[in-house]
């Protein structure tokens, strides 16, 4: 693959250290595209990547164009792209938020393969659950976006019209975990540990759990919850009040209202 990353901020930052940072991904060349190139001074020694404040020149040398410049900026890029972009020799791949295919197709029309991609902000440390959609011809190319993100952390190709719940799960997501070790980290305090031991032990314990299912793969949460509950135990007692307290009816009525609230700022 030749790939280019116009507008190399913090998410198009990450996703180059995934790029470079990973020997199954066969890249011949990587672009980096930015106006101040000078916060690109890590990649200037790597071989195969070039650094550019220029787009087009970006473009025309790369067969996969991945757009991670900031929403208001997107449409005056990819339209000052579009002179040099070919169909028969581009995929795009948007890492853009709220711009969906169809924008795209209206902005250089319905002849290119075009993925959408959602990650999340633990690609920084290359574990981002980052969701893919595309057109025809994108899904005809979708192997390209799996081994670009794949390497960032993990990939699920949806439908479109599931975007929104995504970034709801998966974006806003992150936000609601680090809430929930928040919460775990006070009590922790409350319960004799210093502010330091009580984060590292939520911390901890929070990859743990989720780190039995994905090894397990198999697994279901209740399962695990089984191994380490016993009768009449604290396990049990703490569980049982947390859901009096509406622990899980809590977490899904948030959910629920950020979804109602991206569609609405969509609408």
């Amino acid at each position: 693959m030749k790939i280019a990353i116009i507008g190399v901020g913090n998410l198009g930052y990450s996703i180059a250290l995934g790029i470079v940072g990973q020997s199954d991904i066969d890249v011949e060349s990587l672009y980096l595209s930015k106006r101040n190139t000078s916060t690109l001074s890590l990649f200037e020694h790597i071989p195969n990547v070039t650094i550019t404040s220029d787009n087009l020149e970006a473009v025309k040398n790369s067969n996969v164009i991945i757009l991670a410049v900031q929403p208001g900026q997107f449409d005056n890029v990819v339209e000052s792209i579009k002179p040099v972009l070919d169909p028969k020799q581009h995929c795009i791949v948007s890492a853009v938020t709220g711009r969906n295919i169809e924008h795209i197709e209206n902005l250089i029309g319905k002849e290119y393969p075009i993925i959408r991609s959602m990650p999340n902000t633990a690609i920084s440390v290359s574990q981002s659950m980052t969701c893919l959609s595309a057109n025809k011809l994108g899904q005809e190319n979708i192997n390209c976006g799996k081994q670009i993100f794949n390497s960032l952390g993990k990939t699920l190709y949806i439908e479109e019209d599931l975007m929104q719940a995504a970034t709801v799960i998966c974006a806003s997501g992150i936000a609601f975990w680090m809430r929930l070790i928040r919460a775990t980290s006070q009590g922790a305090v409350q319960l004799g540990f210093d502010a330091a031991e009580a984060q590292e032990l939520a911390m901890q314990t929070a990859l743990g759990a989720a780190s039995l299912l994905v090894k397990s793969e198999t697994s279901h949460p209740e399962q695990e919850i089984d191994k380490v509950t016993t009768p009449m135990g604290c396990t049990i007692s703490g569980l049982n009040e947390m859901e009096h307290q509406g622990m899980s009816s809590a977490l899904i009525r948030g959910l629920v209202k950020s979804y109602e609230k991206i569609n609405e700022i969509k609408n």
